[in-house]
């Protein structure tokens, strides 16, 4: 499943781009940066409380990220508008910015196993908080969503809406995809997290750092159509287990 899900990433932000690009650059770069943006490392939280498997989540969080800071450097090397950084620099500075949230906890969580197993596992008891701390951020990054595309919307309405508007339907795509390609696995829910849930985050610094700055409106756009299906999902499964 991981080597599909990174694969259509890879060749359908590829391809999008060299057919929108002709048409309009500035669509072309926001579907390129929507499409190759790694999974969230919340993706774990939202994804295990729908259902999904743990393990499957995890292992495909660490893959992509992996592929996406090598994968994407490549990109903007070619279409990017810094030709003066080169590869090297470029996956320098999305690794600098990945291993924080990605690596840094999984060392932490191995130094508590192997030398505070009690707190540990008084951790594991209060899972259910991450729930909380997800909610919290959700609620910080839809704020700052919505300043974002409100300070770069002046004299760009036209450009704005069809970006939000095509990032509507890459995250229906990218959901859907996900999710067939895990129920063909045995984890649809796994599935379409992993490839609908992105770091948007990340995409919008990516976008404003390597490519035209409007771009990120579709990233940021995204945001907002992600969560809103991640909390449709969510009160959904908690109103069928309540039956």
């Amino acid at each position: 499943m991981d080597i599909i899900l990174v694969a259509f990433q890879i060749v359908v932000s590829a391809v999008s781009y060299l057919l929108l690009s002709p048409l309009n650059e500035i669509l072309a770069e926001g579907v390129l940066i929507g499409v190759i943006c790694p999974v969230a490392a919340s993706v774990v939280v939202v994804a295990c409380m729908l259902g999904a498997n743990r393990e499957t989540i995890t292992s495909f969080t660490l893959i992509d990220n992996i592929v996406v800071a090598v994968a994407a450097p490549a990109y903007f090397t070619l279409v990017g508008h810094n030709p003066e950084m080169s590869f090297v620099q470029s996956f320098g500075m999305i690794l600098y910015r990945i291993a924080p949230v990605l690596v840094l906890p999984l060392i932490i969580a191995a130094l508590l196993q192997r030398f505070m197993p009690s707190f540990n596992a008084k951790l594991i008891k209060i899972q259910g908080v991450s729930f909380y701390l997800w909610a919290i951020a959700l609620t910080i990054t839809i704020g700052q969503t919505i300043d974002f595309i409100y300070l770069q919307g002046e004299g760009n309405e036209v450009i704005m809406i069809l970006l939000a508007a095509i990032s509507l339907l890459f995250c229906f795509i990218q959901f859907s995809f996900g999710r067939c390609v895990g129920a063909k696995f045995g984890d649809k829910t796994a599935g379409g997290q992993a490839l609908g849930q992105k770091n948007t985050a990340m995409a919008i610094w990516m976008a404003t750092t390597y490519l035209n700055p409007l771009t990120s409106i579709f990233p940021a756009s995204y945001s907002i159509w992600q969560n809103l299906y991640n909390s449709y999902q969510l009160y959904r499964h908690d109103k069928n287990g309540a039956k």
